[in-house]
């Protein structure tokens, strides 16, 4: 059996993505992260209103991705539930995210960057060490924030050698800035841009830290979800005039880097499944990335 964490996964593409699981792959166990237990609670019952046999391959995991408190006693309760050995889990799936940068960008970047390093630190342990995998769900933002940063930026964020260290440095120049309401402060969606280019480079790092796990990232294209819903309202258009699609349709680079044979560890994919930059953007159906 294969168990998989998906945090922020009550809604939206999270849901979504614990569904395709439970509905294509059999040798699948779920457990579904919420950091709200009664909204959680009501996105397993709704699966069940689907499937009812799904009961057997589902439970429900309080995670908080913002407080340590709640990641670690997450951790502690799979281990309490399934056990230390053998590895309890075959992969993290780290979905939960936000994007309203009116919150500031610490907040952004607590949730979208060092939210699945707390994720990681905590859930690594628990993973099988000779094919456990780790899906980091980021966005195209993060390549279209690094098309427009300086030459010092895009190499520090693409660098295959980028440390932790050096990642946590760069966000705390870009609290600097924005604390200073500076010129170099782009505001707006950088916030969101900022976090997903950080978390890109977080699994580079995590993949050269641990060789023997298959770590990628993805974007799941561009989605209608409450992150991305407020655009359309802002634009006076609905979702499906902004050319954003289901949920059901966000999951496919997710689903393949969990399920399928991706050639190597530490990339970033496109929604359409295939290798891109971490630089500038990729049209799903372009080739794929090779640098």
């Amino acid at each position: 059996m294969k168990r998989i964490l998906i945090t922020g996964a009550n809604k939206g593409i999270g849901l979504a993505t614990v569904a395709k699981l439970l509905g294509s792959y059999d040798e699948t166990f779920l457990l579904l992260g919420s950091r709200d237990s009664k909204k959680g609670q009501q996105a397993l019952n709704s699966l069940l209103d689907i499937q009812p046999e799904w009961k057997d391959r589902l439970d429900l995991i309080q995670i908080d991705v913002e407080q340590d408190l709640s990641v670690n006693s997450a951790a502690e309760e799979v281990v309490t539930k399934f056990g230390k050995t053998p590895s309890p889990l075959y992969a993290i799936v780290n979905n939960a995210g936000i994007g309203d940068s009116m919150l500031g960008l610490n907040k952004v970047l607590q949730v979208n960057t060092f939210g699945p390093k707390r994720v990681c630190d905590a859930f690594l342990p628990l993973l099988n060490p000779s094919i456990g995998r780790v899906v980091n769900v980021t966005s195209a933002s993060g390549p279209l924030y690094l098309a427009g940063s300086s030459n010092e930026t895009k190499k520090l964020l693409t660098n295959p050698e980028v440390s932790w260290t050096e990642i946590e440095k760069f966000m705390s120049e870009c609290l600097k800035l924005e604390s200073e309401r500076t010129t170099d402060w782009g505001g707006d969606w950088s916030a969101y841009g900022i976090s997903k280019a950080c978390t890109n480079a977080y699994s580079i790092y995590l993949a050269k830290k641990n060789p023997n796990l298959t770590i990628n990232a993805c974007t799941p294209g561009f989605i209608e979800t409450d992150l991305t819903r407020p655009m359309a309202e802002s634009n006076g258009k609905t979702p499906a005039e902004m050319g954003m699609k289901s949920p059901e349709e966000g999951v496919s680079a997710s689903v393949f880097l969990l399920m399928g044979n991706p050639s190597g560890s530490g990339h970033y994919y496109g929604s359409d499944c295939v290798r891109s930059p971490l630089d500038k953007y990729r049209s799903p159906g372009d080739p794929p990335y090779t640098g």
